[in-house]
């Protein structure tokens, strides 16, 4: 048996699953079908000082679909809570009561002074909730009041406001951090250094989804008129993994725990977050495509994993990938693979000749003694595997890695044990002078 019970900054919940800020976090009746249905926490969607913003009244989402109609990226325009502050506060703390087992985070937002801070904090700490969420990532109508990524895309702002509700609150807080700037690891120091308990990330990245080519208007459309927005699910998941991975490595943030957040959809995601720094998981997207009952297929997925690798618990899986994050230049530039095709499993489509072929080393062959067949040319093959990334058949072109003493034909060589650095190989014009 393994065990998936997560402590994250001294906030407990059965399972390293938390649901997002967001729409699914923005009442009563939503969160407590969450916990019903097994999610170990939430992140209550971003509270603001009465009185509430109005959110628009029209279309709030644009996506993204892959061929199968699956969404793959969904872009959303409202806003913070635009329900009574005093309502939200009441709702927190009944749920808190009747569920005392789940994390109970409240998210929040309000304008950049410390007497704002500190009114609000006074009142969610009045709840019993567990922690809180400094909202610093919305990247859309918040922003343009001075609140969200306005704050977000200031290391200095970060600091603190991080060390405002530091000082106003016995609560543990969390820093959410906006993918919305060039180096995700200067705001996530200012998150430290303003004495944060933890950062989560990535919130939204700022979008245009799409244009109504009949009427000329960004969608979603509000009478005519569009607006950029956040854009997330599992098309952003990549970017959040390297920008997690960026903290995790960053010797001025070690120790920093993450709440890792992006394009979630399976236990495998969360499990690769994990993998690279993250101490627990948020998910929205997913939920809101699938329903609150994905949960229970992330947790056996998760548990069936770890069980079947060996993990005992989640601090077995957490970081054991940061060490494998590297620079460029320290890759072996002698670690040699070469394309395979299953003919067995081979359709004969040709998109891996096409594409090899017009984009890439022409080392694929369409005919072999006249007769339709693709193969591998070793000679050109540089092993870039863009063709195992087009074929449409799983597992019917794979890598193959050459062992060491093997000769390499498109170069002739053998192939060696791997440099440690670039500026030391021998196919690096400056080699010699580097050493």
């Amino acid at each position: 048996m393994v065990d998936i019970r997560n402590n994250f900054v001294g906030i407990r919940s059965p399972n390293p699953f938390w649901l997002a800020s967001a729409p699914p976090t923005d009442k009563a009746y939503n969160v407590v079908r969450a916990f019903e249905a097994g999610w170990g926490g939430v992140v209550w969607k971003t509270l603001g000082l009465d009185p509430p913003i109005v959110n628009v009244n029209g279309p709030r989402y644009g996506a993204i679909w892959s061929g199968d109609r699956r969404l793959i990226g969904l872009n959303n325009i409202e806003l913070i809570t635009d329900r009574p502050l005093e309502v939200n506060l009441q709702e927190i703390k009944q749920v808190k009561r009747d569920w005392p087992d789940r994390a109970m985070v409240v998210s929040l937002m309000v304008p950049c002074e410390e007497v704002c801070w500190k009114s609000i904090l006074e009142k969610v700490e009045d709840t019993g909730a567990d922690g809180v969420e400094l909202n610093f990532g919305c990247p859309h109508g918040m922003s343009e009041r001075g609140m969200g990524s306005a704050v977000g895309q200031v290391p200095d702002y970060i600091e603190m406001v991080t060390r405002w509700c530091k000082q106003n609150t016995n609560m543990p807080v969390i820093v959410k951090l906006t993918p919305n700037i060039t180096d995700i690891r200067y705001p996530a120091r200012a998150a430290k250094a303003g004495g944060a308990d933890a950062v989560s990330l990535i919130n939204t990245v700022s979008s245009i989804m799409s244009v109504d080519l009949d009427n000329f208007s960004p969608e979603p459309s509000i009478d005519g008129k569009g607006s950029h927005g956040g854009y997330c699910g599992p098309a952003v998941k990549p970017i959040a993994l390297n920008m997690v991975a960026d903290i995790a490595r960053d010797e001025a943030t070690a120790g920093l725990p993450i709440s890792g957040i992006g394009g979630i959809t399976t236990w495998r995601d969360a499990a690769e977050f994990m993998a690279l720094g993250a101490g627990n998981v948020q998910v929205c997207t997913a939920a809101m495509t699938y329903g609150f009952k994905i949960v229970q297929e992330m947790i056996e997925g998760l548990k069936t994993w770890m069980e079947e690798k060996g993990h005992a618990d989640l601090d077995a899986v957490i970081g054991r990938a940061v060490p494998n994050v590297t620079d460029w230049q320290y890759l072996n530039l002698n670690h040699v693979t070469k394309a395979r095709i299953d003919q067995d499993l081979c359709i004969k489509c040709g998109r891996c000749h096409i594409a090899c072929e017009d984009t890439s080393h022409q080392a694929i062959t369409q005919e072999v003694n006249g007769e339709r067949r693709f193969e591998v040319i070793d000679a050109e093959c540089v092993g870039c595997n863009l063709c195992v990334n087009v074929c449409p058949v799983e597992n019917c072109i794979t890598m193959e890695t050459l062992p060491a003493g093997a000769i390499d034909e498109r170069t002739g060589r053998p192939v060696e044990p791997g440099y440690a650095n670039w500026t030391t190989h021998p196919n690096n014009p400056m080699a010699e002078a580097a050493e």
